[in-house]
């Protein structure tokens, strides 16, 4: 039997590829540990092949609660993952909640595996540090369990947000390097789908604004790796376009371009500043120490697990956002410009 491609998947259709009946089904999703072994793999492999996700989410939540919640990531890789996991565990287990890890690398076949591996009710709740519903459940959001975002804000109203305040942290950064006498200064974004790159390359230009001169707006496309600040330097350089100050869209990107400008013998920050954002561990161990705008990780991540557990208890609370205050931490990788370089 094929599965149905033009209408919604229906508790009927999994009962036939399962080849049991409905009442078997309704039981293994709401009590599993009743069905045996056998019959519930073949119903929960039903149930993925059908795409009966949302409906048989929907029916689990009703029914009963398993205390864990599922962590959605583009990638735990993310410097910034680990600290804002440790956020969302301390809270979870104060409040005797688990914590399920999806890492979904960017595949949306991963994500819909995640939803329909929450489909056999084995999680109440949605984290997501993706920035966006997972498209398995784009077109029923409501079906789905409550959901809060972090890092990442996703175009949702119902959806929750905790994050730091990415426009006014990167126009804190700005107006820094504009006060040590800069005013070439470039900014490498982290990529044309991740908004957060747009959020602080608007904070940027309106630091630019601050200033009494007009500044250029010096906009370089990177995509928030390292190697994409090797680039930026490298293209600069061929260009003999060249700013005095590098503002980068996070902390990796900063440390590609310190790396860039040392391989080619000028010393930072005597030739160049340059400035990162999130201020992950490696970049106090770095030569030079990283002037970064620093991300509440922790705090980011019990605020975002608080939120979650409130909506799993009472469903009418409204979506709500905390946005944190970044602060800006001075390191070795900044100074005023030198006389020759004005």
């Amino acid at each position: 039997m094929s599965e149905p491609v033009d209408r919604p998947a229906t508790i009927e259709d999994v009962a036939r590829l399962a080849g049991v009946s409905i009442a078997t089904v309704s039981r293994a999703m709401r009590s599993p540990e009743k069905v045996a072994e056998s019959t519930r793999k073949k119903v929960t492999a039903a149930i993925a092949r059908t795409g009966y996700t949302a409906n048989a989410l929907a029916q689990s939540l009703r029914m009963q609660r398993s205390k864990m919640v599922l962590v959605l990531a583009s990638s735990i890789a993310d410097p910034n993952f680990s600290g804002i996991l440790t956020g969302l565990e301390k809270v979870a287990n104060d409040r005797g909640y688990g914590v399920l890890i999806g890492n979904t690398e960017g595949a949306i076949a991963l994500e819909q595996n995640y939803l329909r591996f929450l489909s056999t009710g084995m999680a109440d709740g949605l984290i997501l540090l993706t920035g966006h519903i997972p498209v398995a459940g784009a077109p029923a959001t409501g079906t789905l369990p409550p959901i809060v975002a972090t890092e990442r804000p996703v175009s949702n109203s119902d959806v929750s947000y905790v994050g730091v305040d990415d426009v006014a942290a990167s126009k804190i950064a700005t107006e820094y390097l504009i006060s040590l006498g800069h005013r070439r200064i470039t900014f490498i974004s982290g990529g044309m789908t991740d908004i957060r790159s747009d959020l602080r390359h608007s904070g940027y230009l309106q630091g630019l604004k601050e200033s009494p001169e007009t500044l250029r707006d010096w906009r370089m496309e990177g995509d928030g790796s390292s190697e994409s600040g090797r680039a930026v330097v490298e293209r600069l350089f061929i260009k003999d376009d060249l700013p005095t100050a590098f503002f980068c869209f996070n902390d990796n990107t900063a440390i590609g371009v310190i790396s860039a400008l040392q391989l080619r013998g000028y010393r930072v920050p005597e030739d160049f500043s340059v400035l990162g954002f999130d201020d992950i561990p490696f970049a106090s161990n770095i030569t030079p120490g990283l002037t970064t705008i620093r991300q509440p990780r922790h705090r980011i991540g019990e605020l975002a697990m608080d939120i979650l557990l409130d909506k799993l208890a009472n469903r009418t609370l409204p979506a709500r956002s905390h946005i944190l205050h970044g602060d800006l931490i001075v390191r070795e990788s900044c100074a005023a410009i030198a006389k020759q370089r004005r």
